[in-house]
């Protein structure tokens, strides 16, 4: 009986050991598993913000082209805006009332409120000083009438696209006489 209960002590002692075994080899498989679930979880994450750039760069850049575009057909308009303002500055004033002069210049208008609400502007130059980055210099009179650099007239207008210079506008600037040493 004595041998009895000592295999049984020996075999529940084979068993606890086994079971410890096992219970250590569950929780080295469970650390491994929990181990490989939190990288996969750091790359899901990491691809998930990867794509969320590469969607807000996408559409950036669409935006981007839709500008550029944009800025392409608003330029080659604006001659045509520029010769509409020509031509009905020097429509006389008896011909103003006529139905076919005003359709001109509703369709004169139109043409600029649209270009307006695709966010062109016109660049303001009388009586500013000249900036080389909104204005081209192309006549300078040397004048006291004006301070340096100021700009005397419009020879041609300036326009932005959102505040993007899409063309400099063309001026007459002041430039006061230098003394001259006898």
């Amino acid at each position: 009986m004595e041998e009895k209960a000592a295999e049984e002590g020996l075999a529940k002692k084979v068993l606890e050991e086994d079971e410890l075994d096992e219970l250590e080899k569950l929780q080295n498989e469970l650390e491994k598993a929990n181990h490989e679930a939190t990288e996969y979880l750091e790359q899901l994450q990491r691809s998930q913000a990867e794509f969320a750039n590469y969607k807000k760069r996408n559409e950036r850049e669409r935006e981007d082209f839709i500008k550029l575009a944009n800025a392409a057909l608003i330029t080659k308009l604006l001659p045509v805006l520029d010769d509409c303002e020509r031509a009905l500055q020097t429509v006389p004033d008896n011909l103003r009332r006529l139905t076919w002069v005003e359709g001109i210049f509703l369709i004169e208008r139109r043409l600029r409120m649209t270009l307006e609400e695709e966010g062109l502007s016109e660049i303001e130059a009388v009586g500013k000083n000249f900036d080389p980055q909104l204005h081209h210099a192309a006549i300078r009179d040397e004048t006291t009438d004006y301070g340096d650099d100021e700009i005397i007239s419009e020879l041609q207008k300036g326009y932005k696209l959102n505040d993007r210079v899409l063309r400099p506008t063309m001026v007459r600037v002041a430039a006061n006489p230098s003394e001259k040493s006898d």
